[in-house]
C-alpha cells in the first residue's frame, strides 16, 4: 500500500508530464555550472538562485559541505564541462546547532552499538559559524588538486528569513 508521501509524488509526477517540454535537454549543464547547498527543505535552489532546468548541477547536502560533495563536483567538472562553483550556506542551518559528538550519542542512543561502530570516527562536519565556514569550504575547494585552478569558486550565504544572498567570499 503506497503511503501519502508515495501518492502525492504520482499524483504531482502526472500533472507535471501533462506540461513537459524539455525532454530533450542536453547532458552537461548549459551554463556550465555547479550549485553546492543545504539539504534544507527550506530552500528551493530553481527558485531562489535562479535556475532554469538544464542550466546547472544542484548538489545538496547536510550543511552544503563541500567535502561530502567532491565526487559529484569531480565528475561534474571532469565528465560534464563544469567550471563555476557557487557554494551557499545558510542561515538557520542545523550544522550550526550540534557537534560531532552530540551526533554520535544520538546514533548510540536511537540506533545501538551496531550503528556506532558502522559510523567509525565519521566526522557530521558541523559547523559553528556560518561565514567562516563558508570561507573554509572555498578554501578547501581552492586547495584540492581536485579542483582546477581555472574553476571560479565564490562563497555565499542565502537568508531563509528574507531568501536574499550574500556573497561572503
Amino acid at each position: 500500500m503506497a503511503t501519502p508521501i508515495q501518492e502525492n509524488l504520482v499524483s504531482s509526477n502526472k500533472s507535471y508530464v501533462s506540461s513537459f517540454t524539455k525532454g530533450s535537454l542536453a547532458l552537461p549543464p548549459a551554463k556550465k555550472y555547479l550549485v553546492v547547498t543545504c539539504m534544507d527543505a527550506r530552500i528551493d535552489p530553481a527558485a531562489a538562485y535562479g535556475i532554469d532546468l538544464g542550466d546547472a548541477h544542484v548538489i545538496r547536502n547536510a550543511g552544503g559541505n563541500a567535502k561530502d560533495a567532491i565526487r559529484s563536483i569531480v565528475i561534474s567538472e571532469q565528465l560534464l564541462g563544469t567550471n563555476e562553483i557557487l557554494l551557499i550556506k545558510h542561515t538557520g542551518c542545523g550544522m550550526l546547532t550540534f557537534k560531532n559528538e552530540d551526533a554520535h550519542a544520538v546514533v548510540q542512543k536511537n540506533l545501538g552499538e551496531a550503528a556506532v561502530a558502522e559510523l567509525g570516527g565519521l566526522d557530521f562536519q558541523p559547523f559553528p559559524d556560518l561565514e567562516q565556514g563558508v570561507r573554509d569550504d572555498v578554501a578547501y575547494l581552492k586547495a584540492s588538486k581536485l579542483v582546477p585552478d581555472s574553476v571560479k569558486i565564490s562563497g555565499w550565504v542565502y537568508e531563509v528569513e528574507t531568501a536574499k544572498v550574500r556573497p561572503v567570499v
